[in-house]
């Protein structure tokens, strides 16, 4: 499945509680079992007012049909075209 980078403003994202973190994940959680299509949330990163995410999906529209479904921000999606890291070089 293809990788995504999706990028999400959420003004005051680092003032979230950890409670409030959770409840987000849950919801996730919650259409990706739902969603009746390949799924995968790999990770997200808050920074500032923002929320960074890496999803695995057939499709950008599935990306998309999470996010409506979950209420969920979509400032930017991204196909990730390789991924690369310290083992890459030796």
């Amino acid at each position: 499945m293809p990788t995504y980078f999706i990028e999400r403003d959420i003004p005051g994202a680092d003032k979230l509680t950890a409670q409030e973190l959770k409840e987000i994940s849950a919801k996730s959680n919650e259409v990706v079992a739902r969603l009746g299509a390949p799924y995968k949330w790999i990770t997200s990163y808050v920074d500032g007012d923002k929320m960074y995410c890496v999803h695995e999906a057939e499709n950008i529209e599935v990306i998309r049909r999470h996010a409506s479904r979950g209420g969920f921000p979509i400032s930017k999606v991204t196909e990730v075209a390789a991924v690369i890291g310290p083992a890459t070089g030796r």
